[in-house]
């Protein structure tokens, strides 16, 4: 959530920044810097009316102890309507106090100077490839066939269960996932991640916090009986450790990791392009997020995008690094890289991880601050977040890649983690 003193202060900045996003924000711009301006008036009304009755409560005081009880009862008479009208003005300064909440948390967060303009995915912009394509054999099969080959990845079954895009892993592909799971938190861990393993629902003050909710309530799975959702990321939880909390500067950097499942509805997913694990409604990730000091954090970023890099490197999976353009980044990001990887009997590079700066953005809906060592005062701490890795579609690289005569070659640097080096 922006902050009013970026919107007061820089108005034409905000408004020109978010058209990047394709926002057109003039019309609620204008309605927050209105509402602001009747919440401070209303606020210096209030301000007036309770040093008008406080002075007269002193006064009253006074005249009780001097023995003028008339006079004194006349000036009590007079508060009794002041308070009144200072209720009433405190009812309208908290009911205009929601409608500026209300209006803020509709504004995107603003794109950092580097984010390239553009509508969508075909206006990002690869910065880095890497890694060589393999060559496969003419038989070569997507993923979902060598799964249904081999005996380790089961849709029918999955939908059986449950329903379409709850995938089921069995033997030597379940160990594949645990296998993944381990090798990235172990890796997470050697670059400085403490990890956490955080609950898999969260309440409504946690989803707001990290800009799930409003802003993703449909695609959140609900639990409403008890007011719950189904975590789509681990970055929702962890960050919201953090939630309320002043930290001190020295408390930086704050590196976590978490590996959990994640629930999405993906609702609008449908046809060729999601077939098998391209997408689907549980998954398993592993996340890694930063809590920084806000002269740091773009430094972080790239420290995140390059250890993202290097775990892809170590798997041997051809990848490319994306920089996304205004239309393509999400309500809450301010500067994004997207990893891919290619598949290559589906002949597609398919999304593994997001790597995002929010600034200060969610940190201003989380209520996350610190204290400033020289000033003593607190501002605004930044926050940061990317999958270090998502499993399904590293998975689905992984088994159409190294497909062999021989059977799905296992990653040198996953074969400690497996216990066998080809699955067959």
């Amino acid at each position: 959530m922006l902050t009013l003193n970026q919107i007061r202060e820089n108005t034409p900045e905000v408004l020109e920044k978010l058209k990047k996003k394709n926002f057109n924000g003039q019309e609620i711009i204008t309605s927050i810097l209105d509402t602001d301006k009747k919440r401070r008036n209303l606020q210096f009304e209030l301000d007036s009316k309770q040093s008008e009755l406080n002075d007269l409560s002193k006064k009253i005081g006074e005249l009780f102890k001097t023995g003028k009880k008339d006079e004194a009862q006349v000036i009590k008479q007079k508060t009794i309507g002041l308070k009144e009208e200072i209720k009433l003005l405190g009812e309208e300064f908290d009911q205009t106090g929601n409608e500026l909440r209300d209006l803020l948390i509709q504004v995107p967060n603003l794109p950092h100077h580097s984010v390239p303009p553009g509508k969508g995915s075909a206006d990002n912009v690869v910065v880095k490839s890497g890694g060589e394509k393999p060559r496969l054999p003419e038989d070569a099969m997507p993923h979902w066939e060598l799964g249904k080959k081999y005996e380790i990845l089961d849709f029918d079954l999955g939908t059986k269960l449950t329903g379409a895009g709850f995938p089921l892993f069995k033997g030597k592909g379940a160990k594949l996932q645990r296998a993944l799971i381990g090798f990235f938190l172990d890796e997470n861990e050697k670059a400085g991640y403490t990890e956490f393993s955080p609950p898999l629902m969260v309440n409504e003050d946690s989803g707001f916090g990290t800009g799930q909710l409003p802003d993703k309530e449909g695609q959140m799975y609900h639990i409403t009986m008890d007011n719950y959702y189904l975590i789509p990321t681990a970055e929702v939880p962890v960050t919201n450790i953090y939630r309320d909390v002043i930290l001190d500067a020295n408390d930086f950097p704050i590196r976590n990791t978490a590996y959990t499942p994640c629930f999405r509805r993906e609702a609008g997913s449908y046809g060729k392009d999601v077939r098998g694990l391209n997408r689907v409604h549980q998954f398993d990730k592993v996340e890694i997020v930063q809590i920084q000091h806000p002269e740091k954090s773009y430094e972080a970023l790239e420290e995140m995008v390059n250890h993202v890099e290097q775990l892809i490197i170590k798997l041997e999976l051809p990848y490319r690094i994306v920089k996304l353009c205004g239309g393509d980044m999400s309500f809450t990001s301010a500067l994004t890289y997207d990893f891919e990887v290619f598949a290559a009997a589906q002949n597609k590079w398919l999304e593994v991880s997001s790597v995002t700066n929010f600034e200060s953005f969610q940190a201003n809906r989380l209520k996350l601050r610190f204290r400033d060592d020289v000033t003593k005062k607190t501002q605004l701490a930044h926050t940061l977040n990317g999958s270090a890795l998502a499993l399904p579609r590293i998975v689905a690289a992984l088994l159409e890649n190294n497909q062999t005569e021989k059977g799905i070659m296992v990653p040198l640097v996953l074969r400690a983690y497996t216990g066998f080096d080809v699955i067959s």
